[in-house]
């Protein structure tokens, strides 16, 4: 326990001192682990760690479905799930940022990246909110917290990461996503209809669409709901794998940018080198945290933490529920993936030896990095918006954003209360 607690100290102290999280992972692991066994056979489990992830067969996904996004993202498919969503609510009130929310999940099911998604979006959907007169709070509130759907409706890099750490079938952890991510669209939903109870002018009525044109611009968007279909039909259906159905995905959101015209010489190069540099950054961070992991495991913390709970003698669900509010305050104070990272190997062994569904605890901690990335002050999504919204302060993004997080809340006990809800869809996979 004393070496678990001293390696997070060193490392919470590289990390305050701006040591990229990748080398402050690896040292750690590599030194924690040299001490207690010897540097000879922690240097040779850092190259076998290093081999083993670079080479595995089952990370193809990575790469592959980064470059389905990228290549989709090009398309310009983006701007028509917008235009579509618009084209059915924008009529209402605060129709533009409910738009906002269907778009960002739609654009989800090909993206994988929460980061990217709100970019995306935000660059579609903030000019046209703040052209009908939205409230600057309600109109980053909604982009950013549609944003965070990017990670959990599949195909999600999050997911590929913990399937990866704890040896969980990603297809699964794909197929799990699908009804959570539906309940977090219709919650956001609901928290801008919220937001209009509370102030109905925060988000006037935008013009009517005609049917026919709804019928139009929805048509505009096949291409992206049938290579949804067909990746995810295809995991579920156990028609091919998840490391199958990523180069699929990836030949297919080429053929859909070729076909729309779209793709040129140098923007297909600029694409790879952008799915290129994005896999390396997350490859590299992957292999530092599974280093860092076999480091915890030596210490035996996590037989240690089960003993604990055991001595406890109490419910698993109030374990469960501890953990919670241990995330959502460590949310609030530190970066989403880096928490992730950091606490899964003493987490995940302690969740499994109560008795809770690998593929559950996936998806509970997938949401619980969802909310990291909207809570005030460090959330990510928060502080990309606010560089796409420049004019907007960061006071009034973190104002925007409170009755999202509230609907965050409310999945989250979903999720909880109701784990057969979540893992019915897994179950009846082939």
């Amino acid at each position: 326990m004393i070496a678990t607690l001293a390696g997070f100290g060193v490392l919470f102290a590289l990390l305050f001192f701006g040591f990229p999280l990748t080398i402050a992972l690896g040292v750690v692991g590599y030194a924690g682990f040299g001490l207690i066994i010897g540097f000879g056979p922690s240097g040779a489990i850092v190259a076998q760690t290093a081999w083993d992830t670079v080479s595995s067969y089952n990370l193809t996904v990575l790469p592959l479905f980064l470059l389905m996004g990228n290549l989709v993202n090009h398309a310009g498919l983006s701007r028509e799930l917008y235009d579509a969503s618009n084209a059915f609510v924008g009529h209402r009130r605060g129709g533009l940022a409910m738009a906002t929310v269907i778009a960002c999940g739609g654009f989800s099911a090909v993206c994988g990246s929460s980061v990217a998604t709100a970019v995306t979006m935000g660059k579609i959907a903030l000019p046209s909110m703040k052209r009908y007169g939205y409230s600057d709070a309600l109109s980053t509130g909604s982009v950013a917290a549609g944003g965070t759907l990017g990670i959990l409706i599949p195909p999600s890099v999050l997911m590929v990461i913990y399937g990866t750490m704890t040896e969980t079938s990603v297809g699964k952890l794909f197929i799990a996503g699908i009804v959570p991510g539906i309940i977090g669209v219709l919650l956001y939903v609901g928290a801008v209809r919220m937001h209009i109870m509370l102030d109905e002018h925060a988000g006037p009525a935008g013009p009517l669409t005609p049917w026919r044109e709804r019928f139009v611009r929805l048509a505009a968007v096949w291409p992206t709901l049938a290579l949804f279909v067909l990746v995810i039909g295809g995991i579920y259906f156990g028609v091919f794998t998840a490391a199958e159905a990523s180069g699929i995905g990836a030949a297919g959101a080429l053929i859909i940018a070729l076909c729309r015209r779209s793709l040129t010489i140098r923007s297909f190069i600029a694409v790879l080198g952008d799915t290129v540099s994005t896999t390396a950054a997350l490859m590299s961070v992957l292999i530092g945290a599974l280093i860092f992991a076999n480091f915890i495991n030596v210490t035996g913390v996590s037989s240690q933490t089960v003993g604990m709970i055991r001595e406890l003698d109490v419910e698993p669900i109030v374990v469960i529920l501890i953990m919670i509010g241990f995330y959502i305050v460590l949310g609030c104070v530190f970066e989403s993936l880096a928490m992730m990272l950091l606490t899964l190997p003493v987490s995940f062994p302690l969740v499994i030896e109560l008795g809770y569904d690998p593929v559950w605890y996936g998806i509970l901690m997938v949401v619980m990095v969802e909310i990291s990335l909207i809570t005030p002050p460090i959330g990510m999504n928060l502080f990309v918006i606010r560089t796409v919204a420049q004019t907007v302060s960061t006071t009034t993004i973190f104002r925007g954003i409170l009755p999202f997080v509230g609907a965050d809340i409310i999945r989250l006990a979903i999720i909880v209360l109701l784990p057969s809800l979540i893992l019915f869809l897994p179950n009846q996979m082939n």
